[in-house]
This record gives C-alpha cells, sequence and structure tokens, in this order.
C-alpha cells in the first residue's frame, strides 16, 4: 500500500461542502440502501457541521482539494454505560484508494472519539462492499451479530 505525500486530516467546514457531496454521490453509488439526493445530503452535512461537542466531521485535503471525509456522532450505550460514538460517511475519492488516506482519516477519528472519552465506535457498511469490509478488517474493526433494520418515518 503505498502513501499519499501532502495529505492532511481536518475538521471540515462549510467551505468543504461541495467536495463533500462529490464524495458522497461516489459513496452511493455503491450502496444499496441509499440514493443520491443533492439537496438532502447537503441538508444533513449543513447539520452536521453545526457546531456540537457531540460530532466530528473530518476530511482529508490534498492540494486544497477534499479528496475523503467521515463523520462521528454520538449516543449514550446502556451496553458500555457511556458514550460510544458511530461512524459514517467513511469515504475516499475513488482515485486515492489504497494510498493510506482512509486509514489516516479513521485513526484521527479514532483520536478525536478518544479525547471525548468514547468507549466504543460502530459503523454501518453494505454487506456487498467487499473492499471496504476487507478495509475495515485490516483496521481490527470486528464484526458482530447484530443486523441493522429501520423504518423510515
Amino acid at each position: 500500500m503505498g502513501q499519499c505525500p501532502g495529505i492532511i486530516i481536518r475538521p471540515a467546514a462549510p467551505a468543504d461542502i461541495e467536495d463533500m457531496l462529490v464524495l458522497l454521490k461516489e459513496l452511493f453509488v455503491i450502496e444499496e440502501d441509499f440514493t443520491f439526493n443533492e439537496p438532502l445530503q447537503r441538508q444533513g452535512l449543513s447539520l452536521l457541521l453545526a457546531d456540537s461537542k457531540d460530532r466530528c466531521v473530518l476530511v482529508a485535503e490534498r492540494a486544497r482539494k477534499v479528496i475523503g471525509m467521515c463523520s462521528l456522532q454520538t449516543v449514550i450505550s446502556t451496553a458500555e454505560g457511556g458514550r460510544v460514538g458511530i461512524v459514517e460517511d467513511m469515504v475516499v475519492a475513488s482515485s486515492f484508494h489504497g494510498q493510506g488516506v482512509g486509514r489516516r482519516l479513521l485513526a484521527a477519528m479514532e483520536e478525536w472519539a478518544w479525547k471525548h472519552g468514547l468507549c466504543r465506535l460502530q459503523l454501518l457498511a453494505d454487506s456487498g462492499n467487499c473492499p471496504a469490509l476487507d478495509f475495515y478488517k485490516s483496521q481490527n474493526w470486528t464484526n458482530t451479530r447484530l443486523i441493522c433494520l429501520r423504518k423510515r418515518l
């Protein structure tokens, strides 16, 4: 796995939304449960970027261009007796896959979670996205016996 020089991992800002929308479009193409809808994703990103100590949005930037992103929101877990993080929107532009960008984004997110007292991270990945599942496994994420259910309101 090669390394991509000149990568900066930093908190996302409202000025990054356009680049982040491009990444979400790329992500949602491979996720069967989601369809890209620019107004909805724009609204969601704006809400995520609103000031809060209970969430974090990081981007990977190279040459002033956002090439990766990852978000985290916190909830209380009775199983853990404390705050845990739900990682979402982990995506790296396909032209930068295999260059360590995703690894650096996840490491920075784990550091944020540790500093903010979270005791566990969890994420959902499309069951058919084998490259992503292999990546998470290589980063010491483990499968659970839980399944995800949802209900639209």
